[in-house]
């Protein structure tokens, strides 16, 4: 009799697409944790850039350290979007504000979500928020202006870091992004571009 359960080859088939259904199912749960999971990895870290948060800041130490600010606009989003200065010297551990404004030029109202980043990447993890206006959407009518503020501090355990002990300079840099858009689009418009 051919075909049966007991048919050592029917029993290998099954086995096999027992073993295939598994494995896909095994990647689908992986391919949905991935995104999670690599963004608690990437803040854990540091890791290419990604900045912690805090509820205040340790308290300064004898050591200055340069941040930069750069803005960003993704294309077709009707926004122009600065930092007030381009760039501030703090003492590390101590707690600072930077202001950004954003001005929405489109004839609607639109709602934008920032993405951030810090380079060099080996700052990241010491690069502490403390309040940030990316953690939540802006909704500007058109023509409104607003002001975002950013408090901030440079965490002192970036000095006993071999990696990134050296750093003198660190750019905070952000992207608006429309909420409604989904997924983030191409390139960004700088500020110098918009």
């Amino acid at each position: 009799m051919t075909g049966t359960a007991t048919d050592p080859g029917t029993r290998r088939q099954l086995r096999t697409a027992m073993l295939a259904v598994l494995g896909i199912c095994v990647m689908t749960g992986i391919a949905w944790a991935s995104v999670p999971l690599y963004r608690l990895f990437c803040q854990v870290t540091g890791l290419n850039g990604t900045t912690q948060r805090a509820l205040e800041a340790p308290g300064a130490v004898n050591k200055l350290i340069r941040i930069d600010f750069d803005s960003n606009v993704a294309p077709g989003m009707k926004w122009r979007f600065r930092p007030e200065a381009g760039s501030e010297t703090v003492k590390i551990g101590a707690r600072d504000m930077a202001f950004f404004t954003a001005t929405n030029l489109d004839t609607k109202p639109v709602t934008g979500t920032a993405t951030f980043n810090v380079t060099p990447s080996q700052a990241g993890k010491y690069f502490t928020k403390i309040q940030c206006f990316c953690f939540t959407q802006q909704t500007l009518k058109p023509g409104e202006t607003q002001r975002m503020p950013v408090i901030f501090f440079v965490d002192p355990k970036i000095m006993d870091d071999p990696d990134a002990s050296d750093v003198e300079t660190i750019t905070l840099s952000y992207t608006f992004y429309p909420a409604d858009a989904g997924k983030t689009p191409g390139r960004a418009q700088t500020a110098s571009e918009s």
